[in-house]
């Protein structure tokens, strides 16, 4: 719901409240209804009365739609009416109070609800001419911009040129002709010299038969002469008027060069930047009017009071209906003359709001009863003509000053892509098998990782949380370190039974030495090896030719083996404990580049809801920082703390649009605070207190404003 919507749904409700109370019981009534509380039900119940009733029920907005009515509903409701129909002074004076009090009602929601179109009329006038106001100053804002719009505007100023010069050349040829006719004719008539009355003639003499062969003579003569000059002068005419036109269209081109003579002075890039600028202070005052015209609306119009006593204010809102009306007419009249400024549009407005000639205090001769009809005719004047006048109009100078069209801005790539095109098919048929073979590729490439990078992945991490075995992680075999640590152990008995001098100092070994051995063997520990190495050491030629040396490095080697696959074990452990981690990372660059497409993929072909998110947190923000400016300029140039009429309606304006940015975004009960905050903002006139309530919602609603990004 708009604020527009708010304010005519509060009008609405004031007007039942300080309408309906009184009826009957206004100083005019019928004596039979003084003294009464309330209207009989035989009044109140007559075709007329309840027609009237009924139409007045279907001008107050529904609360479902949140909207008000458009301009043909207002219109037929008050042409059903029948107030607009001429009545004379014996049927309003027949007409019972009751009536006449029903009537106001009616023409009361009528206005009130004409008011609210005419608001949203201006309204809607006045956002898109920020987005041309942004368009010309990006055109001035820098030398390559300039450029771009006087090269894609040239092919305008061209026609517009080769038109003056064709207009120009056409008075011209016609003053040439007319000079040409006005000679032919005079010189005409100089030489027609007319024969005497007593002359005769000698056709006159001869006789009718001289006559004859005198007209037979001067046709023969005629006809030899035409077919002897026919060809050979139609060539010498021909060339002479194509002479005389090309000697007139170079006269016309040096003259309007001579008198154009910004093209000698500006450079192209200038004429254009002057024509932006041009188009750009148009546009300001455009905007600044229709500002202005919403403010003073919005803060004189449908002034009705609220806590008075409803009784004693019964003709005074009554009046408040009539010079709102008037109000919204010289609106009308005056929001666009462009050539006055704001304070000249306001005082014209007010002057004749006060001399309006139809306001009741300007007619004595006409009966209360009529002035409802009076007004009636009066609104559906501004529902046929001045509304939809404006609204004409307004375009009209929006598509003068505002940015050039589609066709005009995008000409030059079009054209580019024009002339690119023969080069750009040929490139493309050269290569297409190359370009077919990229597609495959690209295919190919997709599709594997998604299987290898996604989808595999994926079953592997079931498969861990599974414990299946498959999908177990191993660096080395199940039961390799229990088969070495065996071959280990035999190995060390064997050279402990071969050998028993090294393992217990005797000449053998017993049982129980040996399981000794075994259990110290399985926890690493293999000292009769080790001292026979060190025995071996001291005569290494010696015991390498016995062989001990050399069995005792092999078991140390086969010792070596067991420990590292002991560590190796160990690694092995600590990343089947930490397999479904590995998995999970082994899935995250397949899923992120997958989310990542998926958005973007989203983000061009989807709802682009992201985006308009995003568009809404930034143009948000540059409301506010609009809002802001707005109230400090205001408050730098009043005098007595109360902001103007255009700063007013400039800053409806962006309330207006920030609701709308702020609507479906905003949780229930925040979005109610916000909504009574901005309407706040609206209603209040005084400058200091403005500025409080913007920094209320700056703080107050920062952090669902930021979430809109």
């Amino acid at each position: 719901m708009s604020i527009v919507a708010d304010h005519v749904r509060r009008l609405d409700a004031r007007i039942d409240q300080i309408s309906l109370i009184p009826l009957g019981l206004g100083e005019d009534q019928d004596e039979q209804f003084q003294g009464v509380d309330r209207v009989e039900v035989s009044a109140l119940t007559s075709p007329r009365v309840t027609q009237l009733l009924r139409i007045s029920k279907a001008f107050s907005p529904s609360a479902s739609s949140g909207a008000g009515l458009p301009a043909w509903r207002i219109e037929d409701l008050l042409i059903k009416s029948g107030l607009a129909e001429t009545e004379d002074e014996e049927a309003f004076k027949a007409k019972m109070a009751v009536e006449t009090d029903v009537e106001w009602l009616l023409v009361g929601k009528a206005t009130v609800q004409t008011y609210g179109l005419l608001m949203d009329t201006l309204l809607d006038q006045i956002t898109p001419l920020s987005d041309d106001i942004w368009y010309w100053d990006e055109v001035l804002s820098s030398y390559p911009n300039s450029l771009l719009y006087t090269t894609q505007s040239s092919p305008l100023r061209l026609c517009k040129w080769a038109r003056e010069i064709f207009n120009e050349v056409l008075d011209r040829v016609r003053q040439l002709r007319h000079a040409q006719l006005l000679e032919a004719t005079q010189q005409a008539e100089s030489n027609y010299e007319p024969s005497g009355s007593g002359a005769i003639s000698p056709t006159q003499v001869d006789g009718e038969g001289g006559r004859d062969r005198d007209t037979d003579h001067d046709d023969d003569q005629r006809t030899e002469f035409s077919k002897a000059t026919s060809v050979g002068s139609l060539r010498p005419r021909l060339s002479s008027h194509w002479r005389q036109y090309y000697k007139v269209v170079r006269e016309s081109i040096a003259e309007r060069s001579l008198t154009d003579f910004r093209h000698k002075i500006l450079s192209r890039v200038d004429i254009g930047r002057s024509e932006a600028r041009r188009k750009l202070a148009r546009l300001q005052r455009l905007r600044e009017m229709t500002a202005a015209g919403l403010g003073v609306l919005l803060d004189e119009g449908l002034d009705l009071g609220t806590g008075q006593d409803e009784a004693a204010y019964n003709d005074e809102w009554r009046g408040v209906l009539e010079r709102s009306v008037a109000l919204m007419d010289m609106i009308l009249q005056g929001v666009l003359k462009l050539d006055s400024n704001v304070s000249d549009f306001e005082e014209r407005v007010f002057a004749g709001v006060e001399d309006d000639p139809e306001l009741s205090v300007h007619i004595d001769d006409v009966p209360a009863a009529a002035r409802p009809a009076i007004l009636a005719r009066r609104l559906l004047s501004l529902l046929q003509e001045g509304i939809p006048s404006h609204v004409v109009a307004t375009s009209q100078l929006s598509n003068k000053y505002g940015r050039p069209s589609r066709l005009v801005r995008y000409w030059v790539p079009a054209v580019a892509l024009l002339l690119s095109s023969s080069t750009i098919l040929r490139l493309l048929f050269n290569r297409q098998d190359d370009i077919v073979t990229w597609i495959r590729d690209f295919g190919a490439t997709t599709r594997d990782f998604w299987f290898n990078w996604v989808v595999e992945p994926v079953r592997k991490v079931i498969g861990t949380i599974r414990h299946d075995s498959n999908e177990e992680i191993a660096i080395m075999s199940r039961d390799s370190l229990k088969a070495d640590r065996e071959s280990l152990e035999r190995m060390v008995v064997d050279f402990a039974l071969d050998y028993p001098e090294f393992a217990a100092g005797n000449a053998s070994v017993s049982q129980s030495e040996l399981v000794d051995i075994r259990s110290k063997v399985r926890e690493g520990d293999v000292t009769p090896v080790l001292r026979a190495y060190e025995k071996g050491l001291r005569h290494p030629f010696v015991a390498a030719v016995k062989g001990n040396l050399v069995r005792s490095l092999l078991v140390q080697v086969q010792k070596t083996k067991v420990d590292l696959e002991v560590a190796i074990s160990g690694i092995d452990a600590l990343l089947k404990s930490q397999e479904l981690v590995f998995g999970f990372i082994g899935l995250t660059p397949g899923i992120l580049v997958s989310v990542g497409i998926f958005q973007y993929l989203k983000t061009v072909f989807g709802g682009r809801k992201g985006m308009r998110h995003s568009k809404k947190a930034r143009r948000s923000v540059r409301v506010l920082r609009r809002m802001d400016k707005i109230l400090s300029k205001a408050s730098s140039s009043s005098q007595n703390n109360f902001i103007s009429y255009r700063d007013h309606g400039l800053l409806v304006c962006e309330v207006h649009v920030l609701r709308q940015l702020a609507y479906d975004v905003l949780p229930g009960d925040v979005q109610k605070e916000f909504i009574e905050d901005l309407d706040e903002l609206a209603s209040l006139r005084v400058i200091n207190m403005q500025i409080k309530v913007l920094e209320r919602i700056r703080w107050a609603y920062a952090e669902w404003l930021s979430k809109m990004r």
